[in-house]
């Protein structure tokens, strides 16, 4: 049995990413929980940042920004740039971070990041708390450890973290189901028992 609750922003858990933007000595760091895509073709995303944010002016004026994925090596970076004000500190000297630069757009990406989306803004939603920044992902760039040999992205061997109730979460590799799985063919199973790979317990009828 549920219990009620008065409406709250509680979906978890997270992704949670640093956010880089500006460029030249405004470049900034911000993290964000509050990230996700909304398109596939073409590939969009968004990221929602309160307007009081120093970054938040950044992103408005140049309509770019950089998307870089946290995985456990770079937790303490992502806390600290998550508490402290760009306008104060050189957030990226404090942590110890490389700026790198893009292809598409002017701010840099993050070198030590597993993986990078450069995003140029389409859309800006304005909301009470938050705006709403939507965004095209224009390139991206991914670290060559989790780069299979058939050149495919394994993000799932990136290390990276989520967040849920305040804090860090590693996401283990421990999968308890794959796409399509409740519906697969016992032909398809045998196929991926043969290719070695991993089959999963189906849905009982009911």
């Amino acid at each position: 049995m549920k219990k009620t609750f008065k409406p709250g922003a509680v979906e978890a858990p997270l992704p949670v990413v640093m956010v880089s933007c500006g460029s030249g000595d405004e470049a900034n760091i911000i993290t964000i929980a509050w990230t996700g895509i909304v398109n596939s073709d073409p590939p969009m995303t968004y990221i929602s940042v309160r307007r009081e944010r120093h970054s938040h002016d950044i992103i408005e004026k140049s309509g770019e920004f950089v998307i870089n994925m946290v995985n456990r090596d770079l937790v303490g970076a992502c806390d600290w740039c998550g508490v402290k004000s760009g306008a104060k500190v050189d957030k990226w000297k404090e942590m110890g971070l490389t700026k790198a630069p893009c292809d598409e757009v002017n701010c840099p990406m993050i070198a030590e990041a597993p993986m990078s989306l450069e995003c140029r803004v389409k859309e800006v939603h304005r909301y009470p708390s938050h705006d709403m920044f939507v965004a095209e992902i224009v390139a991206m760039h991914a670290d060559e450890k989790i780069v299979n040999e058939k050149g495919a992205i394994r993000l799932d061997e990136a290390g990276l973290v989520s967040y849920c109730h305040g804090e860090y979460i590693p996401l283990a590799k421990k999968p308890v189901g794959s796409f399509g799985f409740s519906v697969m063919k016992r032909s398809t199973r045998k196929k991926r028992a043969a290719a070695g790979k991993k089959n999963f317990k189906r849905v009982p009828k009911h």
